[in-house]
């Protein structure tokens, strides 16, 4: 397997296991501090990934920064599309271990997003706006116009940290459909019926940013 696909797989599937398993652990976003807890889990994954892989593939780990990342014109639809699927692949790894662990446990779940009855609205608007932020931070700090491109990946992380304080009540924080389609997968039910949002909305997000920030970036 290509390098890069592979460390894709790879980093995807600690994110999972790491942030996926500290909302099973915790018994979900129950308290202020559970959700800080997960909220940190999913940030402090990236930021470790993004140290260890980013000089090799980037460190995506996200199918909806790596359709930014094409639509921005850094990497061939070909490459963008084994990107994706490594990400899925990894994701489903990380669920696979997780519920493992679940069963040893004695709990349930996989940390699969979902939305409440009638919130369909909120949680569409929700993944796609926070998608969309957390992408164009991406682009933005990973850009050649970027002075300190060391800080990318701690910015990135916290970014996320961030999106999930505010967004976890809503849906659970997907904005990255690898994440939502494993955990899904494997927790069936609720959770697969609603995969649909958590791979169309961030996917619109990602797009948006891309766009954006090829605008803000011609007008330098």
């Amino acid at each position: 397997m290509n390098k890069k696909l592979l460390v894709e797989a790879l980093g995807t599937m600690v994110l999972v296991l790491m942030g996926c398993g500290s909302a099973v652990m915790n018994g979900g976003a129950t308290s202020v501090a559970a959700v800080l807890t997960i909220a940190m889990a999913f940030g402090l994954s990236v930021v470790a990934m993004a140290y260890t892989i980013g000089g090799i593939s980037g460190c995506h780990i996200n199918p909806a920064i790596t359709l930014g990342v094409w639509l921005s014109g850094r990497m061939s639809g070909k490459e963008a599309g084994c990107y994706m699927v490594a990400q899925v692949v990894g994701a489903l790894i990380g669920s696979g271990i997780l519920s493992i662990l679940v069963m040893g446990l004695g709990t349930e779940g996989t940390g699969a997003n979902m939305y409440a009855e009638g919130c369909l609205l909120p949680a569409f608007v929700a993944e796609t706006v926070f998608t969309f932020i957390f992408v164009l931070v991406v682009l933005g700090t990973t850009s050649k116009m970027n002075d300190a491109p060391k800080f990318a990946g701690l910015a990135i992380g916290l970014t996320l940290v961030l999106v999930h304080i505010v967004c976890i009540p809503v849906t659970g924080t997907s904005v990255n459909p690898a994440r939502s389609i494993g955990p899904a997968l494997f927790q069936g039910g609720e959770a697969l019926s609603q995969l649909w949002l958590f791979i169309v909305a961030p996917f619109i997000g990602g797009a948006l940013a891309a766009v954006t920030w090829k605008q803000l970036e011609n007008k330098k």
